[in-house]
This record gives C-alpha cells, sequence and structure tokens, in this order.
C-alpha cells in the first residue's frame, strides 16, 4: 500500500467529517427554532384561552410564537405590553 493512498483517504475522511459538522450544527439549530415556534404557539394559544375572560388575545404567527417559544412566559408579557403600547 502507497503511503500517498493512505494519506488520500485521511485527508477524505477528514473532509467528510468537517462537511458533517458544517452542516450538522444549522440543521440542529433549525430543528431548536422550530420546536420552540410549535411551544410558542401553544403557549400563546393556552393564554388566548384563558385571556379571553379578561379580553386578552394575542395573534398567533410565526414572529410571535418565536418570541413566545425562546422567552417563555416573559416573552409573552413582551408581546402584551407591545400590542397595547402600539395599538393605543
Amino acid at each position: 500500500m502507497d503511503i500517498t493512498v493512505v494519506f488520500a483517504y485521511l485527508f477524505g475522511i477528514i473532509i467528510l467529517y468537517l462537511l458533517a459538522q458544517i452542516f450538522y450544527v444549522p440543521l440542529k439549530t433549525l430543528v431548536k427554532l422550530i420546536f420552540n415556534g410549535i411551544i410558542g404557539g401553544l403557549l400563546l394559544a393556552l393564554f388566548n384561552i384563558v385571556g379571553s375572560y379578561w379580553g386578552l388575545y394575542l395573534a398567533i404567527n410565526p414572529i410571535t410564537a418565536l418570541v413566545a417559544g425562546l422567552l417563555g412566559l416573559p416573552g409573552i408579557l413582551l408581546l402584551l405590553v407591545l400590542r397595547y403600547i402600539l395599538i393605543k
């Protein structure tokens, strides 16, 4: 076996490893954002159900769902404050 073949295989394995790392991290981040968006949408739906007794509601769209999903309850409070600052 020639030493250049061994180096070629090693180089190929290193390139494959680097490419896998480059594509895995953004995919992992994308999956996390989608999961947080779903959780945020569910939190907003729950807030709308409970808030309907007091006349409070927030629109459910991708931006509000991500804010609620990433920040949780403080995110919902932030959206509520922004809604009433911008509307009134």
